[in-house]
């Protein structure tokens, strides 16, 4: 790879990751107590992708161990924001669903970064941030591929 090719790459992904870094602590600084960006990442991943997951299928989704998984879906559960059920195509393992709590937390999440979002929009129109969306969507779609 040339110099020019290397810094370009390397520039998106610090960027992506500063983006990353500062979206992350905007939304856990408006979660309620005891709430972490994980507990609400598990949720919106169970609402975009599909509920129904078993705990293992969701910690390689995430890329973090069994254990870790399931310390956050303690978390979910505690909060019952999800139910936890037998697996009804393999009764040792359990799968994981949502609750009508757990899908309103998400959209109060939501909502509650609303202020955030508007002077985001203030600074940069909402067209530029929607003419990159296909691309952020197509290099998400091959990093995710290419994990595997």
């Amino acid at each position: 790879m040339d110099n020019s090719s290397r810094h370009t790459l390397f520039s998106f992904f610090n960027e992506v990751g500063i983006i990353a870094q500062l979206s992350r602590a905007a939304m856990e600084a408006r979660l309620p107590d005891g709430l972490t960006l994980p507990h609400f990442s598990v949720i919106n991943h169970l609402i975009r992708v599909k509920d129904g997951q078993t705990p293992l299928a969701l910690a390689k989704a995430f890329q973090v161990p069994k254990t870790t998984m399931t310390h956050t879906l303690s978390g979910l559960i505690d909060h019952r924001f999800v139910d936890i059920r037998p697996n009804p195509k393999d009764g040792r393992s359990k799968t994981v669903w949502l609750t009508e709590t757990g899908k309103n937390f998400r959209e109060d999440a939501i909502r509650s970064i609303d202020p955030d979002m508007a002077a985001l929009k203030d600074a940069i129109p909402e067209e530029r941030i929607a003419e990159i969306l296909p691309l952020l969507a197509e290099v998400r779609a091959f990093m995710d591929a290419y994990r595997d």
